[in-house]
């Protein structure tokens, strides 16, 4: 399934956000896609940026990334990186002070976002970077890898609020839903 009305093969994108669960989640196909999707993201000569943590889809991402020859940037609050232990062979880490600091360098050091599966760390994430798309302050990319259907019930919350008046209907269009990440790659025109 994909759903989208964009077109993107015209934006120019150099690094890519992914922001997903520190956690592996309870299905080996939630693996398999944060795998895939960093694999995807290096094969395409784009940089990783993601929040530098070596533990759950987060560290698998990193780790598929850089075995495949990718570039990758961590970024990290100091109190969290005792807690999500960072993915030491990534090139760069930038440590800061706060998570809204975190949020704001991985949103300024990236040109697309992936929203993989996650719990709500990976939920205010993607609240925040979709609702400055909807305040127009800024048009990136940002697709959900739907696996398993996770965001389902999410996106179902979307069209609720909408029926209810509390979001535009065109909030729906703020993202893409993919099922899987080279469906991402064939729709930003990447060559891998």
């Amino acid at each position: 399934m994909i759903m989208t009305i964009k077109s993107f093969k015209d934006i120019k994108i150099d690094a890519i956000c992914v922001f997903c669960g520190s956690r592996p989640g309870k299905s080996k196909e939630f693996t398999d896609v944060a795998r895939a999707t960093g694999r995807m993201i290096a094969n395409a000569g784009k940089r990783l940026v993601f929040g530098a943590g070596g533990l759950g889809l987060m560290g698998e991402t990193a780790m598929a990334a850089l075995e495949a020859g990718g570039k990758v940037t961590g970024v990290v609050p100091d109190f969290l990186k005792r807690r999500e232990i960072p993915v030491p062979e990534m090139d760069e880490l930038l440590i800061t002070d706060t998570m809204h600091t975190r949020k704001k360098i991985m949103y300024d050091r990236s040109d697309a976002f992936i929203i993989l599966p996650g719990g709500l760390g990976t939920l205010d994430e993607l609240a925040e970077i979709v609702t400055w798309f909807q305040l127009e302050l800024h048009h990136k990319p940002v697709f959900f890898v739907n696996s398993l259907n996770y965001w389902k019930p999410l996106i179902s919350l979307l069209e609720n609020m909408a029926e209810h008046g509390f979001v535009d209907p065109t909030a729906l269009e703020y993202f893409t839903v993919v099922d899987r990440p080279e469906q991402i790659a064939e729709l930003l025109g990447f060559s891998t």
